[in-house]
């Protein structure tokens, strides 16, 4: 017997080092092994780029109607004061926006060839400058028309490009004071900071970035405006690309534009979304935060009735717009407004063929010549006057700005140090108070509108090496979806314990940390949200946060939503009373601790590995919106940072794990 118990204690013994060999050489394994089960497709990127478009298609609003003349006057004025004032320069303070134009004339060039030029530089906003050159007949008698020409996306020559050079000594020459602004982020202002994706680092301190486009350019109309030559019945604005986006922005929410040409700049939210294998999705001002919330831009064209307005497109737009497919929305849909007024025949289409791509070459100059002088009472220019001889190199048309001249990204950090939150409370009674009240300013904020799994789908399973899994597509019934995989030891308990995973990587990318949970014999759920993980890897998510934002949603918002609904069903479904959450990353950080500050029951703990202290680590690396296009809500770092979410998030326990660092500038 002593013998038997002997072989038994060695046999015992011998199994209990071979199973812990075992455990040990799984928890070294198990991330390899996980990796193939985790990236395993479960929603296609073709099905969650239509759910997207969809989403996004059901919210663009309807175009206009109006049924009188007086009517559509009100309802224009309506949305004017309303874009303005809630939209385009929400969180800017107001002696920036009503201060009067500050333009500097530093020097001219005089051609002796019926025109001269002005090198001016003006304030966009105090700290901020950009310059200008003005196009000036020599003989000026009386009162004489102007015409606001701006920029697209043209590169590094910015305004000196050739076909706006000629198109400004065309105008000059035929008597028209033409005035070329340069444009954020090419000419004198291509520096990095002044990247257009850069205004999301204003929306994220509480500025929206329409404001600083809109000061941009409209300092020129304040220009032209004051300008003791020009007659304010007669000022026109007109661009190509960015600079057609520019046109028909500040034509329609400024009534001192009496004529615009806006040439392959815009076209209808649905358009956009539908024929997007013909151009990308368009800047982030095009996109502007709210701006596209119950207004499309067949309303900004109709906003343009009685004035008279030359839409240009090109037919075969290599860029973006092109002319048959934006065609029936902002034109054919829109000129009833004008008929309600008497005017049809003021509002006019042109489709260019030759080249066709995306151009202001002759054929599109002739037309706005011809347009413009019609239209402003001169004798009709039907041709151009060669002028290639007259055009200026870059190094001629340099104005100068200041060394320490601000960029989009400086005014944002410059905002942010200005902010002020107010104290976390200590006590817990004042601190609950507090964290109540804040909930409701978060949510407004990220705009968490609750979903439901409208249904589950079980799509596959393993068992093999100690575990079994699960992949699940999670369907809302807003139309959109999540997927993750359920991983946990066949042996664990039926009750062990609930870990959420997110990885800014995907899902895939987590096989370590879910590893490690399931080796504490915990089951795991392994979440790729809306935006993440392969199926979003070659999708551009960012293209399509802009709209979201622009259409009044938020991702982030979104995100949370889903989280919350899946993180109750994961609880409901283990039995669990509360699920733990770990995050890594800066993105998932961020939805995390948000979901964590608006429903404190939700999560018993969240652990965040690798992410940011603070808000401003976007502002200081800086963060490109490309890369994590969530973090950039409205109002978001004015109003919170990762400090206070944290604390709005008691009884769950916050820790944080292998912390990014924020650099100093």
């Amino acid at each position: 017997m002593r013998f038997l118990r002997h072989r038994i204690h060695v046999i015992g013994f011998s199994l209990l080092a071979c199973f812990l060999f075992s455990v040990e050489t799984f928890a070294q394994n198990a991330p390899g092994d996980l990796e193939t089960v985790l990236g395993e497709q479960i929603l296609a990127p073709s099905a969650a780029l239509l759910q997207m478009k969809s989403f996004i298609l059901s919210r663009v609003p309807p175009p206009p109607v109006a049924t009188s003349a007086a009517q559509w006057t009100e309802e224009s004025q309506r949305l004017r004061r309303h874009l303005l004032q809630d939209v385009v320069f929400h969180g800017w303070p107001p002696e920036w926006v009503t201060s009067s134009p500050k333009f500097e004339d530093v020097g001219t060039i005089e051609t002796h060839e019926g025109y001269r030029l002005r090198k001016l530089r003006y304030e966009v906003v105090p700290g901020f400058q950009s310059v200008a050159i003005l196009y000036e007949p020599e003989k000026l008698e009386g009162k004489v028309p102007a015409i606001l020409n701006v920029n697209g996306h043209v590169g590094p020559m910015g305004k000196a490009v050739e076909y706006k050079q000629k198109r400004c000594i065309n105008f000059a020459k035929h008597g028209i004071l033409a005035l070329n602004l340069e444009w954020f982020a090419f000419g004198e202002l291509r520096v990095e900071g002044n990247q257009h994706w850069y205004g999301a680092h204003l929306d994220l301190v509480g500025a929206n970035a329409l404001g600083i486009f809109m000061l941009e350019m409209r300092r020129g109309l304040d220009y032209l405006s004051d300008h003791p030559s020009v007659d304010r019945n007669r000022i026109g604005v007109t661009g190509l690309s960015g600079g057609g986006w520019q046109t028909i922005f500040l034509s329609a929410l400024d009534e001192r534009v009496k004529v615009a040409v806006p040439v392959a700049g815009y076209s209808s939210a649905t358009t956009k979304v539908e024929a997007r294998q013909y151009g990308d999705l368009g800047d982030l001002e095009q996109n502007g935060t709210d701006f596209l919330a119950n207004v499309d831009y067949t309303h900004l064209t109709a906003m343009m009735a009685p004035r008279p307005t030359l839409l240009i497109h090109n037919a075969e737009d290599d860029c973006c717009f092109r002319a048959p497919l934006v065609k029936p929305l902002i034109y054919d849909g829109i000129r009833p407004f004008f008929r309600l007024y008497g005017k049809e025949d003021v509002f006019q289409w042109h489709e260019n063929r030759d080249p066709g791509t995306h151009n202001y070459q002759l054929d599109n100059r002739e037309h706005a010549y011809r347009f413009f002088s019609q239209q402003f009472g001169m004798p009709t220019v039907e041709k151009e006057i060669p002028a290639g001889q007259e055009i200026k190199a870059y190094e001629e048309l340099v104005v100068g700005l200041p060394k320490d001249n601000l960029t989009i990204l400086d005014l944002a950090r410059k905002i942010a140090s200005a902010a002020r939150r107010s104290p976390i409370p200590s006590g817990s009674t004042a601190r609950s108070a507090w964290a109540n009240s804040e909930r409701q300013k978060l949510n407004s904020v990220v705009r968490c509108k609750p979903v439901r799994l409208a249904r589950i789908w079980t799509l596959a399973n393993t068992k093999n090496k100690g575990l079994e899994t699960l992949s699940y597509l999670f369907e809302m019934d807003n139309g959109l979806a999540a997927s993750g995989v359920w991983v946990k030891g066949i042996d664990a308990p039926r009750d062990a314990p609930v870990t959420l995973v997110l990885d800014d990587q995907g899902r895939k990318a987590a096989a370590a940390d879910v590893s490690a949970r399931v080796n504490r014999d915990e089951q795991v759920l392994a979440l790729d949200l809306t935006f993440f993980g392969d199926t979003w890897k070659d999708l551009e998510p960012f293209s399509y946060v802009q709209i979201l934002d622009g259409e009044g949603e938020r991702a982030v918002g979104i995100q949370a939503a889903q989280l919350i609904e899946i993180a109750e069903w994961l609880r409901k479904r283990t039995g669990a009373q509360k699920v733990r959450l770990e995050s890594r990353g800066i993105r998932t950080e961020a939805i995390a601790l948000v979901v964590a500050a608006l429903q404190p029951d939700v999560f018993s703990d969240v652990v965040v590995h690798e992410g940011m202290a603070s808000l401003d680590y976007a502002l200081q690396v800086p963060v490109t919106f490309q890369n994590a296009p969530e973090l950039f809500c409205l109002d978001l770092y004015k109003e919170f940072d990762m400090d206070r979410l944290a604390a709005m998030a008691a009884p769950a326990k916050v820790g944080f794990d292998n912390m990014l660092k924020t650099p100093q500038h």
